[in-house]
């Protein structure tokens, strides 16, 4: 039977950062709650709102602004759409006023200190990442709600499905990496085509066409913003931007107007092996700077590794002569796949299974994507995928602070290069004499996760979370 249903809209959303699953997730979990008070005709009635965190969202949530993300979405404010200029100062404006306008139509009295509460001992069993809200009525009845945020942007309603689909008759209905393979080898056809003939279901062929390149320009207009922003990361930790510093000393002092003009003049810096590393380290920083700071980022598949495929593509790009639409859908729809195995059969939730379910997976995604745009087979594809992974496998989440920025940004800049890496390497292979298959290394990803401890597990608990010594201000 198969698991679920997911699209190439699934793995790639538009949204605001630092992390999909303790920002993004809990502000569509706000949205759905308001949501439902408006459907359910007692939006009016309500006199008070209070929202309870759990486990790893207490723990970690006022660094990855969970705080920010539920108010924003209780107030009807949209992340695809939301201006990142602005969440500061609604924020402040929600804090120092004392009222909270619940989808932007009723104005309830809300404290902070005393109506969002980081229960931090408590955890819930289906998922570390949990929020409850409580609406009370001029009735004297309450509403209860409890939402479960995943990775990825996804929320799943306790008693309920959360973000639902129709259910459509797929031509090529995968949960697996061999079922994917099956389907190639049968029809012939590359990953990216599968996945085009797959997505029909849902749309037009052009509107998944516009919807995957709106989807890259907001990555290169990210990646094109990080590049050219100075100063220091928000959250107290003081860490400074350095992909502004970096593009400068490689580019000079010229300025670009766009993110076209920017390309062109990356493509004069030449092709020495330095010079590419260092690039692609820029791309990653940029995008996952800009993470940090509230900005406008995609989930690929998640926030917090976010920098990985836009870097691997920007190489592609840049050095590979990729800068063309048709290409830079095939990357995009080969990486989607990919991905969408790894949620069904393991998880993209660093809460569940640590950083090797964020930079491994967005690391095997962008090597099979960068695989097939250079020529692989659809064997190397796989192949590509596995050998990125296989060598994340155990990748702790030990975010110092709880902040989204060390070690989580440079570890985008690592996934990068191996995402390279793993491709040359298979690109250069006979895939027939793999001894690992992806399906494999996916279930072993999900063993290694069962069996990580928690404190591993985007809670700041341990490893470098504890070993760094730091003092951060109250939010």
């Amino acid at each position: 039977m198969q698991r679920e249903q997911l699209s190439v809209f699934d793995m790639f959303k538009i949204g605001i950062g630092p992390s999909s699953s303790h920002t993004l997730g809990p502000w569509r979990a706000a949205q759905q709650f308001v949501q439902a008070l408006e459907g359910g005709e007692v939006l009016s009635l309500v006199t008070e709102v209070k929202i309870l965190l759990y486990g790893s969202l207490a723990k970690t949530g006022r660094g990855h602004g969970t705080d920010i993300a539920v108010l924003l979405g209780l107030s009807g404010d949209d992340p695809v759409t939301f201006a990142v200029d602005n969440v500061v100062p609604k924020i402040n404006q929600i804090r120092n006023s004392h009222k909270l306008v619940l989808a932007g139509k009723h104005e309830i009295s809300f404290t902070a200190e005393n109506d969002l509460l980081f229960l931090f001992k408590e955890s819930l069993p289906f998922h570390p990442n949990a929020v409850t809200f409580q609406a009370f009525l001029n009735t004297g009845k309450a509403i209860s709600e409890t939402y479960y945020s995943i990775g990825g942007g996804f929320v799943v309603k306790e008693g309920g499905a959360g973000q639902q689909k129709a259910e459509v008759d797929l031509p090529f209905p995968i949960d697996t990496a061999g079922d994917l393979l099956h389907w190639c080898i049968k029809t012939g056809l590359k990953v990216s085509e599968i996945v085009s003939e797959n997505e029909q279901a849902w749309r037009s062929e052009q509107e998944t066409r516009n919807g995957v390149l709106n989807i890259f320009h907001t990555m290169g207009e990210c990646m094109y913003r990080g590049s050219h922003a100075n100063g220091t990361l928000p959250g107290g930790l003081n860490v400074a931007r350095r992909a502004a510093a970096l593009n400068k000393r490689l580019v000079g002092n010229n300025t670009y107007n766009n993110y076209d003009e920017w390309v062109m003049a990356i493509r004069k810096t030449g092709n020495g092996f330095q010079n590419i590393l260092d690039w692609v380290s820029c791309f990653a920083l940029a995008v996952n700077e800009e993470n940090a700071s509230f900005g406008r980022v995609v989930t690929a598949p998640t926030n917090g590794a976010a920098g990985v495929i836009p870097a691997v593509l920007q190489y592609f790009i840049v050095f590979c002569d990729g800068f063309d639409e048709k290409r830079i859908v095939q990357f995009l729809l080969t990486a989607s796949e990919i991905g969408c195995i790894f949620k069904k059969g393991a998880t993209i939730s660093a809460a569940m299974g640590g950083c090797q379910a964020e930079i491994g997976v967005s690391s095997a995604m962008a090597a099979a994507a960068l695989t097939e745009c250079l020529g692989g087979s659809q064997r190397q594809v796989m192949m590509a995928a596995e050998i990125a992974m296989e060598h994340h496998l155990g990748l702790t989440c030990d975010p110092i602070g709880g902040l989204v920025q060390v070690p989580c940004i440079e570890r985008n800049t690592m996934g990068a290069i191996k995402a390279i890496t793993a491709s040359q390497l298979a690109l250069q292979t006979n895939p027939d004499n793999a001894k690992v298959s992806l399906d494999a290394v996916i279930r072993t990803m999900w063993q290694t996760a069962q069996d990580m401890n928690s404190k591993y597990k985007e809670t700041a608990d341990g490893g470098l979370a504890v070993n760094i010594p730091i003092s951060l201000p109250e939010c």
